[in-house]
């Protein structure tokens, strides 16, 4: 709900937020330029290979045909996706979802990306190449909200953490300072 909310995909019902001091609900169309998205399902076409997905998000977003292509080349490769670029979707594994759904998010290089739970349902081996391209990411400059119900991905991933309950953050700080806070 949350990252729906300041996806600006649902409409809060109280309070305010902002993304890079733009309000979500006042300014969703200059919040939809910062942002990418990337949900716990992929928003990929089972019906075309990886490479046509890249292309026509790249047409989506403005791009002309030469530089979708170009574009849809340097993910493939960086996601290690190349060998599999013409094979249509339906005889991808679930991790090679995940990160061409990356992909896909990444083609405008938005500031701030949205990883609503990436690493569900993914084997240890897949679990950890998202892992490196999250650090990645990170490490290039991207700023990322992760949302995560792991653990060990909270503590691995991120350099501060919030709890939230029922709409309430409960806790927060880094992952350190929170395990010290409850022993």
């Amino acid at each position: 709900t949350t990252i729906n909310m300041l996806a600006t995909l649902l409409r809060p019902d109280g309070g305010t937020a902002t993304i890079f001091g733009h309000d979500v609900v006042r300014e969703p169309q200059v919040v939809r330029q910062l942002i990418g998205v990337t949900g716990q399902y992929a928003s990929v076409d089972e019906a075309l290979s990886a490479t046509e997905n890249l292309v026509i998000f790249s047409r989506l977003l403005g791009l002309s045909r030469a530089a979708a292509r170009q574009k849809a080349t340097e993910l493939l490769e960086e996601f290690h996706l190349t060998e599999a670029a013409k094979r249509p979707l339906a005889k991808f594994s679930g991790g090679m979802r995940r990160r061409l759904d990356l992909a896909a998010s990444l083609i405008a290089q938005p500031p701030l990306l949205f990883l609503d739970e990436p690493t569900t349902g993914l084997d240890p081996r897949t679990r950890a190449q998202m892992w490196s391209t999250i650090r990645r990411l990170v490490d290039t400059g991207s700023t990322i909200l992760l949302t995560t119900q792991y653990l060990d991905e909270a503590d691995q991933l991120a350099d501060r953490l919030a709890v939230i309950d029922r709409g309430k953050v409960v806790a927060e700080g880094t992952p350190d300072e929170l395990k010290q806070s409850v022993g």
